[in-house]
């Protein structure tokens, strides 16, 4: 079985499928002035691009890691994530605090899906 990189990059790959399934790195916003639910907005509307163009969809995301600089930030995030995710198609999900790439960075998520 072929591995299709279908955004290579200078430093890892944003997606690729294999084997029928998508996976989707770590994202985060490209505007950091907004808060968490304005960044977890932003990310959300690019796993969705990102799996159209690896011919999934956010009904078929098995699983999701969230990784909010501040803990006390999660329910900013889930607001976005609610108003976004399919609730009959519910992935598991994890979500931790962790020191991201610099202050302005609030969220990142990174998603695996089935595809078709």
């Amino acid at each position: 079985m072929t591995i299709e990189r279908l955004e290579n990059g200078q430093r890892f790959c944003r997606v690729l499928r294999y084997n029928g399934t998508v996976y989707v790195a770590g994202l985060t916003a490209d505007d950091l002035s907004g808060d968490t639910t304005s960044q977890t907005k932003q990310i959300l509307a690019k796993i969705d691009a990102l799996l159209a163009k690896a011919g999934s969809d956010k009904t078929k995301i098995l699983s999701a890691q969230i990784w909010l600089r501040d803990i006390a930030d999660f329910e900013m995030m889930n607001t976005a994530w609610d108003a976004w995710i399919d609730r009959s198609a519910m992935p598991v999900r994890a979500t931790v605090e962790a020191r991201l790439a610099g202050d302005q960075y609030l969220v990142e998520i990174m998603v695996t899906a089935a595809v078709g």
